[in-house]
């Protein structure tokens, strides 16, 4: 067992969070217009996450966190809604769009507009469309709180992110 030093390591402390596997999610919401922070463009900007959990039954909330720094950070702080993708372990492929793309990360991906017009992923697992109910900031992320206004779900194998790997439950998939 490795033990703490006697200051507080910022990778020790990482290296103990990636023993915990997390589920994987891409979100998505609507872009921020350029021109106007209150008008909506026509594109959407989507993530990869895995600070996803449940919070309340009823109301039937959800939880998540984004860091500071994200380039989408003012999209989802201005968006009345957004839609938690939870990925299947065939669905690496898109895990890896949404983390590391640069340029137009919906290209080649296939959805469908959910009630509030806002991109569920084919193939997705389970998906949670939601109002954007209230942010905290706290560290170096900001914490959402989703109200479930919809969901869906599928049989499958959830896409599971530990130690810096991607499995499948009982599969390695990456």
């Amino acid at each position: 067992m490795t033990s703490p030093s006697t200051t507080f390591d910022t990778q020790h402390f990482k290296q103990a969070l990636s023993r915990f596997p997390t589920g994987v999610s891409v979100i998505t919401t609507h872009q921020l217009g350029e021109a106007n922070p209150a008008d909506w463009g026509h594109q959407f900007v989507g993530l990869t996450a895995s600070s996803f959990n449940s919070v309340s039954l009823t109301p039937p909330l959800v939880v998540w966190s984004l860091g500071l720094k994200s380039r989408t950070l003012p999209s989802f702080h201005k968006a009345s809604h957004y839609v938690i993708n939870i990925l299947s372990d065939q669905q690496l492929d898109l895990c890896n769009q949404f983390a590391f793309g640069r340029d137009n990360r919906f290209a080649g991906v296939h959805y469908e507009l959910g009630a509030a017009g806002l991109p569920i992923m084919q193939g997705a697992l389970a998906w949670f469309e939601c109002r954007n109910r209230s942010q905290y900031p706290e560290g170096d992320h900001i914490i959402f709180v989703g109200e479930v206004e919809r969901c869906g779900f599928a049989d499958g194998t959830p896409l599971v992110y530990q130690q810096g790997g991607f499995f499948g439950v009982g599969n390695l998939t990456s």
